[in-house]
């Protein structure tokens, strides 16, 4: 069964720090793109950051800075530590695991998802 579990979301206070982690099973979770995506009441889900199989970083711009991704592949895991949080950071964070090839075919797994609230 695949399972990709988060957890480490909750209330925070702008300027505040949280550190999300996606707990991986099922799957060969070391030839998978791994990441973390947001979505916010009302917008399109979008990409924060995600490190490939070959160990490349894709990150939105607008977060460089003060979110930071990682992976350990021993544990099969995926954090993101976010710093500096305000409002505008309040959503659903997912974790997904993706894998698109010629010789692999296509696979696409999301975890259930973490509510992160930044608010006074």
């Amino acid at each position: 069964q695949v399972r990709l579990v988060e957890s480490g979301g909750g209330l925070v206070q702008p300027g505040g720090s949280l550190r999300l982690s996606c707990v991986a099973s099922g799957f060969t979770f070391v030839a998978f793109t791994v990441g973390w995506y947001r979505q916010a009441p009302g917008k399109q889900r979008e990409l924060v950051a995600e490190v490939t199989a070959a160990g490349r970083t894709n990150s939105q711009d607008s977060l460089k800075g003060r979110f930071t991704i990682s992976r350990d592949n021993a544990k099969n895991t995926v954090s993101l530590q976010m710093n500096d949080l305000n409002p505008e950071d309040t959503a659903a964070y997912y974790c997904n695991a993706n894998r698109v090839g010629q010789f692999v075919g296509k696979y696409d797994y999301w975890g259930q998802g973490t509510q992160v609230t930044v608010s006074s």
